[in-house]
């Protein structure tokens, strides 16, 4: 798949899901929708997230990391969106049962930080 095709599959999905997320947050009842309802709301706002920081991380490092292949930019982007987007819908899964606090907060993000930190050290350097 060529980069460009890539991009517009991309965008393409990233709007599907938030349409999803509009269509599920404006028409469940989180009361009456139960454990599907929270799972089609936090389902649909994953995705969303993770394809819309996927794709402004993705333009964003090729706009200012010249020398880089675009695939590596796409691969990092790709990576760094689902770890964001899953700190996000897990924190709001904790908050929902009210079990989010800061302490919770912070070994969330030390996992996710070092989880980054060995896929960063992981992979051989681009050179610049």
């Amino acid at each position: 798949m060529s980069l460009s095709r890539y991009v517009l599959v991309m965008i393409f999905a990233t709007l599907v899901a938030w349409g999803a997320f509009l269509l599920v947050l404006f028409n469940v009842d989180p009361y009456d929708g139960g454990v599907i309802g929270r799972a089609l709301f936090l389902g649909s706002l994953f995705f969303a997230l993770f394809g819309t920081l996927s794709i402004v991380g993705f333009l964003a490092r090729a706009r200012w990391r010249k020398g880089v292949p675009l695939y590596w930019h796409v691969l990092n982007a790709f990576r760094q969106a689902l770890l964001i987007s899953f700190i996000c819908v897990v924190s709001l899964m904790l908050q929902s049962g009210r079990l989010l606090t800061w302490w919770n907060s912070l070994l969330l993000l030390l996992a996710a930080t070092l989880l980054e930190i060995f896929f960063l050290t992981r992979q051989p350097r681009m050179s610049h």
